[in-house]
């Protein structure tokens, strides 16, 4: 994030000063070096209203003013809840002020009587530190923004997608990292005659019989080894002495910072019960 001439220039400052010949000398001092959004008040409690109508990127603060002093102003510009960084430099002819000042929030001070080329290089150094945070803040934004139609996105694919692989086949599955099954749609508890008591908070279910075992060995393997398996078909026979066949398919899934989450597949009965 760069910033260029025009951003510094074209920012927003507010001179807060009871005494007039301050101001005016402030304003010109400004103006001079191109700044194009420079405003003032020689009224303390309207500085809170102000900024929060026009949202200044620097607000030079003098400290000593009568009914209402800087630190009051800073007070309540501290309510201000739409923004957590307090944009204020403050202007005061006390040395011993000038900590308590950066203490209660300001970010920078100058001292009177004016050295105006100081004055110009703390002002432009801290509109360079505000104009950073601004677009840093923003761009947080933007990201949290992408992210969320981002997964929104997703989870609109990831509907399609089961959609679609529901409608082509039997039943659809997932499984977690563990093995244990977290989704499943289809009548594939009464095709298969397995329970999936990981659905129900316990651990997986026991052996079923019947099985061929060394179809369910390779099919383990595979899974095993996070592989992805497609059309893979194993058997078992009932006690009733039927055959059934399945076919199934299966991808690994990962999450975004690519650590494996678990599987997820479909599955087709090939035969019916005799």
């Amino acid at each position: 994030m760069k910033l260029t001439e025009a951003d510094i220039l074209n920012a927003s400052l507010l001179i807060v000063d009871d005494q007039e010949t301050n101001v005016s000398l402030l304003e010109q001092m400004l103006r001079d070096a191109g700044y194009t959004h420079v405003s003032s008040t020689m009224d303390p409690h309207q500085v809170n209203a102000l900024h929060r109508k026009n949202r200044y990127d620097l607000i030079l603060l003098d400290l000593q003013m009568p009914g209402m002093d800087g630190f009051q102003v800073m007070e309540g510009l501290k309510t201000n809840d739409a923004d957590s960084y307090l944009p204020v430099v403050v202007i005061t002819a006390q040395p011993g002020h000038k900590l308590r000042a950066l203490q209660a929030g300001a970010k920078d001070f100058v001292s009177k009587p004016f050295d105006l080329v100081e004055v110009r290089t703390r002002i432009r150094n801290m509109l360079e530190v505000r104009l950073l945070y601004k677009k840093l803040e923003n761009y947080s934004k933007v990201l949290e923004q992408t992210v969320q139609e981002r997964t929104a996105e997703l989870r609109e694919s990831e509907a399609r997608y089961r959609s679609l692989t529901e409608l082509a086949s039997d039943w659809y599955w997932e499984q977690d990292e563990n093995g244990n099954f977290t989704k499943v749609s289809g009548p594939v508890l009464e095709m298969l005659g397995i329970r999936v008591d990981a659905l129900e908070g316990n651990t997986p279910g026991g052996h079923v019989p019947g099985w061929n075992e060394a179809e369910r060995a390779h099919l383990q393997a595979t899974i095993a080894a996070r592989q992805p398996f497609l059309d893979f078909v194993f058997s078992r026979t009932n006690a009733n002495g039927s055959q059934q066949k399945f076919r199934v398919s299966g991808e690994p899934m990962f999450s975004q910072s690519c650590r494996f989450i678990g599987y997820r597949g479909i599955g087709v009965e090939l035969t019916a019960k005799k």
